[in-house]
């Protein structure tokens, strides 16, 4: 049975949509003024928490509830003797990776909004799956069925209500999809659009048996990178998460038919594309501020000084620590040899202060006599950094 490719549209809201013109503005003018905010060595640490953050959220859409503590022992290679927990806990790490990658520039040199983006980061994250991640259960028949690493779904699926394109129709469907979402024939504001759009027809598509969902999240995130509005500093992905049941039902409205002659010309519902949308710009913007407003130097020293008040009042910290961590805040990275003159201690006490935040990992290195920039263990971020993840257990 051929299906005809007019089944997903419209791709794209109308221009001059003014509603979504007013987010993406004001999306650009807060991530602009964000993107300077930290210094850039400080700035690539917090980004390796938020590529944890990014998995946990992503995870929770899924149901796949890993906690944060449990994601940061992954990371460390100490995995949990029980068989379930632990491969969720290298699903997680494979998710990071993947994100890894594309925040160092190793992803295919295509635009991230294409079959072709997709189909390798879905490569990449299940090559790096246990075995028992890689089978889905028909519901209807019970058969279990292998995922392929990048390789799309051979059989028929249903999401809800929503039944996907057939398998034989997919390479149709997807070729559509790259031409609609194609860069270069969009305007900027039309791009950053776009990706909120492609959001959901990617999901409607369901290429694969697994992991769209997943998949969809890390290109929205690679594609909102290219355009330089996204960062590795904030994820949509957490907000996604936050408001899970209304980003779910407006994506499930989005599947639903053109609602009679005043709800645009194609098959599906343009005002339910407009509204999902709006709700993904609005979550991008929400999640910018937020992380604005986490990371504003003034507030988070403030906060990084008074835990590090209480630690040292708890005798787990010697006095003079803050010194050293405001320093690493204010300029990224400082030689091992200057503590003496951050602290204005003597040499071995200003020493003593190194070796005990570095024992914590509150203080980093590359080698053991290479120079130090902040590491934030599982234990302070819930103190520098509330409400980023819903706790810290």
């Amino acid at each position: 049975m051929t299906e005809n490719t007019g089944l997903m549209e419209p791709l794209l809201p109308p221009e001059g949509t003014g509603r979504l013109d007013d987010l993406v503005v004001d999306l650009v003018s807060k991530a602009s003024s964000f993107a300077g905010m930290l210094n850039p060595v400080v700035g690539r640490s917090i980004g390796n928490l938020v590529r944890s953050m990014n998995c946990y959220y992503s995870n929770l859409i899924e149901g796949h509830d890993t906690t944060p503590r449990e994601i940061d022992s992954a990371l460390a290679e100490d995995y949990s003797n029980e068989p379930k927990k632990r491969a969720l806990q290298k699903e997680a790490v494979a998710h990071i990776a993947v994100q890894k990658m594309i925040d160092d520039g190793l992803a295919p040199d295509c635009y991230p909004i294409s079959s072709e983006y997709g189909q390798w980061i879905h490569k990449e994250f299940c090559d790096r799956l246990p075995e028992e991640l890689l089978w889905v259960k028909n519901p209807d028949t019970g058969e279990k069925i292998k995922i392929i690493p990048g390789k799309h779904r051979r059989g028929m699926v249903m999401v809800g209500r929503h039944i996907p394109p057939l398998p034989e129709n997919l390479d149709r469907f997807l070729k559509r999809f790259d031409e609609a979402y194609d860069a270069s024939k969009l305007s900027k504001l039309q791009r950053i659009i776009s990706i909120a759009a492609s959001h959901h027809r990617y999901a409607w598509i369901h290429p694969f048996y697994d992991g769209n969902g997943r998949v969809v999240r890390l290109m929205s995130y690679a594609a909102l990178k290219k355009t330089d509005v996204g960062s590795e500093l904030w994820s949509v992905a957490r907000g996604l998460a936050r408001r899970k049941d209304e980003y779910k039902a407006l994506l499930h409205a989005a599947d639903e038919p053109r609602r009679g002659d005043l709800d645009g010309r194609g098959t599906l519902s343009q005002i339910a594309l407009v509204d999902f949308c709006e709700f993904f710009l609005s979550i991008c913007i929400d999640q910018v501020e937020y992380m604005s407003s986490l990371l504003d130097f003034k507030t988070l020293s403030q906060r990084i000084r008074i835990h590090v008040e209480e630690m040292i009042a708890m005798k787990e910290l010697p006095k003079g620590s803050y010194a050293l961590l405001r320093e690493a805040l204010l300029i990224g990275e400082f030689e091992r040899g200057r503590v003496d003159e951050i602290t204005g201690l003597k040499d071995r006490a200003a020493r003593a202060i190194l070796y005990a935040l570095t024992k914590k990992g509150l203080l980093i290195s590359d080698t053991p006599r290479g120079p130090v920039r902040l590491g934030f263990p599982i234990d302070v971020v819930e103190r520098w950094f509330p409400l980023l993840y819903p706790n810290t257990k």
